[in-house]
């Protein structure tokens, strides 16, 4: 058997499904096309799974769960080592996968997508071997144990990211589990069920549905062999699995839309602050939940940061996400696309101050779903840009009056997934932090924190992923009354 995962397995795989340890053929003709985002040109079709072939891989993990769950939590990590190890040895493979399929630059597709992914795997690994499953209160026992069969629905902005982040945590908690990826971005999905079956997983233990969110997605959430139900998406899609699988009372998890705030205080370094601000509401082309997309500033400062704004936008390059000197790709699909489009309009059409970019494609790029880097100032909250998500490379700048206002506006958003605040004065960016409903802040810039629990508050979600609650997310609670004498 090879050791190796092979991109062109992927475009061949994505005609079926992984089931019960096996790859099976979809039992129906519907197709969707895998566009690449870059050069509108079709590179493959993915077979759409139907009711019948997501009841098949129900049945596949509810009858794996007994033996997955009663299995030692040191030989579950050891196999989700196995698991990273060969995420780590196909890195290759699975960067250019997601450049395929949702049009990542490939250095960041390299330095972030496949890496982090990585990460979810190390951290649950390590979460794992020393987690109390059994804790003792008194003569109580409280004893954590696996929730049973999980549905998980992944986005196509994060594909492999999203995935151990969900997959990590349910098969260490030694749950069992029914992945539908996004139909949009189904080769990084492939590829990783193959390293799955690879790393020596039990057959039912992990089962892969290509499909539809109204088909498969809804599926999973109202069947009554699936014990819980996460999902990472659109805060609509969030709704609609969470109306589902309220007739069986099971557990759902969501991780959904964002419109994070980054509050620059008045004694912000702005040289320090800026720069860093707009390649982090940038980052994968703006396609991302927690990206701090609405920079408040210093109304007295505002020329300023637009200077430094606009300075900054010239560190990025959009164009061939294949070559190695693009740090910006295309939006990952058509409608996305048209989305981020007509959203900059509105942008212009609302009295918004344009600093750069603006609509159409940037110069030189006749085809692909190419946007220019966008900002705007003298931004109002009651403007549609402040307020809609646009998962896109557009950033919105809104001057405040004092820090009060700032942090009125950081907070006037139905969203509360990620914030970030910027300031010399620590005490003043902690007293700050306290007081924004987000379920994620980060002060002056900190490195990614793989153990520090993500998830949102109001309509970004409810649930945590990553480190101790991400593994928590998937155990029940039991007590045991008179277990210690």
């Amino acid at each position: 058997m090879a050791t190796t995962a092979d991109a062109r397995s992927a475009t061949a795989r994505i005609h079926q499904f992984y089931i019960n340890g096996a790859w099976v053929d979809s039992s129906g003709g519907d197709r969707l096309d895998i566009i690449n985002p870059a050069t509108e040109q079709v590179v493959g079709q993915v077979a759409l799974g139907s009711i019948a072939e997501t009841d098949t891989a129900v049945a596949a993990a509810r009858a794996a769960f007994p033996g997955w769950a009663a299995t030692r939590p040191d030989d579950r990590a050891d196999v989700i080592d196995r698991l990273r190890a060969l995420i780590l040895e196909n890195q290759e493979t699975l960067a250019r996968a997601i450049t395929t399929e949702m049009g990542a630059a490939i250095s960041y597709a390299q330095a972030a997508q496949v890496p982090l992914a990585a990460e979810h795997l190390r951290v649950a690994n390590e979460v794992l071997r020393s987690y109390p499953f059994l804790t003792r209160r008194g003569q109580t026992a409280v004893v954590r144990e696996p929730i049973g069969v999980c549905g998980l629905i992944t986005p196509w902005n994060w594909p492999l990211f999203q995935i151990t982040a969900k997959a990590g945590s349910a098969l260490a908690a030694g749950c069992t589990v029914v992945l539908k990826p996004s139909e949009l971005s189904p080769l990084s999905s492939a590829l990783f069920a193959e390293l799955i079956d690879r790393a020596g997983f039990p057959a039912g233990v992990f089962n892969l549905v290509n499909g539809t969110g109204p088909v498969v997605g809804t599926r999973l959430a109202e069947h009554p062999d699936v014990d819980m139900v996460s999902i990472t998406g659109s805060t609509r899609a969030g709704v609609q699995v969470a109306l589902a699988a309220a007739p069986t009372v099971k557990r759902v998890a969501q991780e959904l839309g964002g419109k994070s705030p980054n509050l620059i205080l008045p004694d912000a370094d702005l040289s320090r602050a800026i720069p860093p601000g707009v390649a982090s509401a940038m980052r994968n082309v703006g396609q991302s939940c927690s990206a701090p997309t609405r920079m408040i500033v210093p109304r007295t400062r505002l020329a300023e940061v637009e200077a430094l704004a606009i300075a900054a936008v010239a560190d990025i390059r959009v164009g061939d996400p294949t070559d190695p000197a693009t740090t910006h790709g295309p939006s990952s699909n058509r409608a996305q696309y048209h989305r981020v489009q007509t959203m900059i309009q509105t942008g212009i059409d609302e009295g918004a101050k344009l600093l750069i970019g603006g609509p159409g494609r940037p110069e030189g790029l006749a085809r692909g779903f190419f946007s220019k880097p966008t900002i705007f100032s003298e931004v109002s909250t009651d403007m549609t840009v402040a307020q809609e998500e646009i998962f896109g490379p557009v950033l919105v700048i809104l001057p405040y009056d004092d820090v009060e206002e700032g942090i009125a506006i950081a907070n006037d958003t139905v969203y509360g997934l990620g914030a970030q605040v910027q300031g010399t004065d620590r005490e003043l960016t902690r007293r700050t932090a306290a007081r924004i409903r987000a379920g994620q802040v980060h002060l002056n810039y900190p490195a990614w924190d793989p153990y520090a629990p993500f998830g949102g508050y109001k309509q970004s979600g409810n649930g945590r992923e990553y480190g101790i609650e991400g593994l928590e997310e998937y155990l029940e609670t039991k007590s045991i009354l008179g277990y210690f004498d």
